[in-house]
């Protein structure tokens, strides 16, 4: 028999004195001198990870066997799948996420009195910081006034989120708000929110300096590991026991190890080596691991393009893309503002516990890919995902291969638009924006797009008459910087006028388009595209009248838009035609990297960031004249269509159930691959025959007044009405068909959730079928939290990505993996079969083979082998309980 004894924690808990201040810290080094295991060439993103383990271990929830693993995990080479219990410093949200995971916590406070606890129980216990930046939807552009008439609408539109989101910071203990207005929660997150290096009492009294960790309700929380602050986005289920103190339950990961060397060459930006970085990871594959950039390259590489290449760890796959602490970790500190004791201190902590990157930085890695920055050229991506990588050179031939073999549309067709003097076509950029966390925080970026505007302007362009233009920057730092360049102005000049702080188009917020262009789009069924400077280009998402949409650096959004067409090379052909009658081409308008570095250095300030957030909880009068009343619980407005009290805890017993076979289920929706989050639970608008629009409709809410998806996520109502609804879903159900429809039990054609009803009014229990990828893209809840409310009991798919799967168990629904080369088309499922999946109930261990038994509308039956990815023996607890809030608001009434 073998006892594990806890380490002493006294022997690893050593003294620090940095910026006129001695704390504490859980010393590695020290742990590895204590005979805890090898760990001194552990990468820096996984000693973190390790220091949260020395801090937390208990016997219990953290045994020194825990501790162990990690060193043990060098020796495997860079592998040892062991279930931890990891605690994040802090959550972070956005509105779009963080409404219904604040609607969840006043609905516990409720659901705990159900139980006889008490409401005061529910409250964070790590901090809380929520960013209002998904809300504000471009309007109005192109005008002086479009910033101050979209920022009127956002608030007569989500009036009734801001009283409930003013009264949760009221009513919680560590919850804050960062009023609308303000900039992007990654950005806000990246410039000030964010310390690389903590200080607070931990459990046993001591004043500690730690890692600066977090999760948060957005899949891009990932942009802050630019900083070496360890972050990753979790859906708001999790997030939201990580608030209440439930650890993350998670497996030592796998860290693949992405070495950079050289330097960006002339004319190519952050972006351009990001789109290629993306292309490389996703093809090496790094679902569920960590990705490590070192090597000589990181010394050319401003922090700015770092959080650039961070912030897209989702499109590549990873859990994050960290970046060790250098000396340009403290540069970007002291440049944005923090205190010189903080810096001082992330300094010396870094260097003592081993997370120092220095000449000498030489880790184990997994895997490793190298990458010769000086082979970078400028790209786009497009016309659906982040990873299809094209050179700039490529990008108008990809256009017309895209035209014949994915929309399977005619070039050529054109169609006059209504009361205009010109006409549109497939491959004319109806979009262009410089939008979204990814690179508005990037200095180089915007001050580049601003130049290549004021070259365009001198030589008499603008942009086509049919582009929508817009400007929204991730913070108010952005329009600092370009007025003191003097660069807004030109970006005015062309069309980019200042829109509103937030990610408009990037998450579909990018509003109507002119009604006669949008007119003509429908008539001709034509291809119209967008241009944007974001990192999410799925189907769907940006605007219902786009189909193509390609991710492209800020300057080349400008560029595009200069020259309003994909059937133009950038690289050979005009933009247009100067003042002078002359030809302009991009590399007439094109600034050096010295006229852009040389007007970074100028106007980027320390100054201007201690400016910007010198007040940055306090908001506008807008804000501020926001009324809300004092209660511990909140009075749910009975009329209201924004928030409801969701039904998740209602007549809630006192203890858990088990977990059941899956008998003669049938298949609501076969789905193909890479089905992102946003065709499970789409962000965008919704016309009045839609489900959604229907249920609006019948509540007397004008269409006008729809709003989106995502701005009416505090109502389950809307947003199961919404699961499966995105417009170009297509369900292999049916022939020919997009959208969010399937079979009814009747056999005929209907929509998803009215199919649902009617299965559920049979009790008749239902499943989803999937290819591979399926759940990537952002980490929205309400893609589980749909799921669980159509009645779905399980999805079968080839493979998943990391926080869907996550999402699905904490709402109780199971993911499975098929086995042995099976897949819904090898199985020649067509949607009329029953599914009974047996083995669940008993003693169900983690990634167990399940038989699953699927009966053919001819009779015939089948069985084969999946695996039930519940990974680990804390999420079979949450699936027995019905879900992961459950298990905690059961555990806090019990307490």
């Amino acid at each position: 028999m073998t006892v594990t004894v806890g380490h002493d924690s006294a022997k690893t808990r050593q003294s620090l004195s940095a910026g006129g201040k001695t704390v504490s810290f859980y010393s590695i080094p020290a742990a590895e001198a204590a005979g805890l295991g090898e760990f001194s060439r552990l990468p820096a993103a996984l000693k973190v990870v390790l220091e949260n383990m020395l801090r937390f271990e208990d016997g219990k929830t953290v045994s020194v066997d825990d501790i162990r693993a990690f060193g043990d995990w060098a020796k495997l080479g860079g592998k040892n799948p062991r279930e931890i219990a990891y605690r994040p410093a802090r959550v972070l949200m956005q509105d779009f996420t963080g409404v219904p995971a604040v609607v969840d916590l006043a609905a516990m406070r409720d659901g705990i009195l159900g139980l006889k606890g008490s409401a005061a129980k529910i409250n964070p216990l790590v901090p809380v910081d929520l960013v209002i930046d998904h809300s504000v939807m471009i309007d109005e552009f192109g005008t002086p006034r479009a910033f101050k008439a979209n920022v009127d609408r956002e608030y007569e539109r989500n009036m009734e989120r801001y009283v409930f989101l003013k009264w949760g910071q009221k009513a919680f203990n560590n919850f804050r708000v960062v009023p609308p207005g303000t900039g992007i929660c990654h950005q806000v997150n990246l410039e000030y929110l964010a310390q690389t290096v903590w200080t607070d009492k931990d459990q046993h009294g001591n004043e500690v300096a730690y890692p600066d960790t977090l999760v948060g309700t957005d899949s891009h929380t990932t942009m802050v590991n630019g900083l070496a602050v360890l972050g990753w986005g979790v859906g708001g289920i999790e997030a939201e026991a990580a608030m209440l103190g439930q650890p993350v339950s998670m497996l030592i990961p796998e860290v693949v190890g992405f070495k950079l060397t050289g330097a960006m060459t002339e004319g190519t930006t952050a972006t351009d080596l990001v789109l290629k970085v993306v292309q490389m990871l996703r093809k090496h594959g790094v679902v569920n691991k960590f990705v490590e950039f070192y090597g000589p390259g990181l010394d050319h590489l401003p922090l700015a393009d770092r959080a650039t290449i961070a912030n897209m760890a989702p499109e590549y796959g990873a859990t994050c893309g960290f970046f060790p602490i250098d000396e340009e970790t403290i540069r970007y500190l002291r440049q944005t503002g923090r205190e010189e004791s903080r810096i001082a201190l992330v300094e010396a902590y870094a260097k003592a516990n081993g997370m120092w990157r220095g000449p000498d930085y030489d880790p184990v890695y997994t895997s490793t890919l190298h990458l010769d920055m000086g082979e970078i050229v400028p790209a786009i991506s497009g016309p659906k995902r982040p990873q299809d990588y094209l050179p700039l050179t490529d990008a108008k031939a990809s256009f017309a291969k895209e035209m014949d073999a994915s929309f399977k549309r005619p070039m050529g067709v054109e169609v006059a638009v209504k009361g205009e003097d010109y006409k549109l076509s497939s491959g004319k950029v109806v979009i262009a924006s410089i939008t979204s966390c990814t690179n508005t925080s990037n200095p180089y970026v915007l001050i580049g797009a601003g130049l290549v505007a004021r070259k365009a302007r001198a030589l008499g362009l603008n942009r086509k008459p049919w582009v929508k233009t817009s400007l929204a920057p991730g913070s108010q730092v952005v329009s600092e910087y370009l007025n003191a360049a003097g660069l807004q102005e030109d970006l005015d000049a062309v069309g980019f006028n200042l829109v509103g702080y937030g990610c408009t188009t990037c998450i579909g917020n990018s509003g109507p388009l002119q009604p006669e262009i949008s007119a003509a789009i429908a008539e001709g069924d034509l291809v119209a595209t967008a241009v944007l400077s974001g990192n999410r280009n799925f189907e769907g998402r940006i605007s219902p009248d786009v189909r193509a949409n390609y991710l492209a650096s800020p300057p080349l959004v400008v560029a595009y838009a200069l020259a309003g067409d994909m059937n133009i090379d950038l690289t050979t052909e005009p933009l247009g035609t100067g003042k002078d009658g002359q030809p302009v081409y991009l590399k007439d308008i094109w600034p050096t990297n010295k006229e852009i570095a040389d007007l970074v250095h100028a106007t980027v300030t320390r100054e201007a960031f201690l400016k910007k957030y010198a007040d940055v909880f306090k908001g506008d009068e807008k804000w501020q004249a926001v009324e809300i009343t004092e209660a511990e619980t909140y009075d749910w407005p009975a009329s209201s269509t924004y928030i409801q009290n969701p039904p998740y805890f209602r007549g809630m017993a006192k203890t858990p159930g088990t977990i059941k076979n899956i008998e003669s289920a049938r298949i609501l929706a076969l789905l193909g691959d890479m089905i992102t989050t946003d065709h499970i639970s789409p962000a965008g608008s919704f016309k009045a025959s839609t489900p959604a629009g229907q249920y609006l409709t019948e509540r007397q809410v004008p269409v006008s007044e729809f709003n989106s998806y995502g701005a009416r996520r505090g109502n389950h109502e809307v947003m199961m009405r919404g699961t499966f609804a995105n417009i170009r879903i297509k369900n292999e159900m049916l022939d020919g068909v997009e959208g969010g429809y399937t079979k009814g039990p009747d056999g005929k054609q209907t929509s998803i959730f009215d199919a649902s009803m009617a299965y559920q009014a049979n009790g008749t229990p239902l499943v989803i079928f999937g290819g591979i990828e399926y759940g990537a893209g952002s980490s929205r809840d309400w893609a589980a939290k749909g799921t669980a409310l159509l009645g779905v009991k399980a999805v079968i798919a080839e493979s998943f990505e990391r926080i869907h799967r996550s999402n699905l168990v904490g709402m109780g629904v199971i993911p499975f993996e098929f086995t042995g080369g099976d897949t819904r088309k090898s199985l020649g499922l067509k949607g009329d079969e029953t599914v009974s999946i047996s083995g669940l109930e008993g003693d169900l261990k983690p990634l167990s083979l399940i038989p699953c038994t699927i009966t053919y509308a001819d009779g015939t039956v089948k069985t084969i082998q999946i695996k039930c990815r519940i990974d680990t023996e804390i999420e079979i607890e949450y699936v027995e309980h019905g879900g992961v809030l459950h298990y905690v608001l059961r555990d806090l009434a019990a307490s």
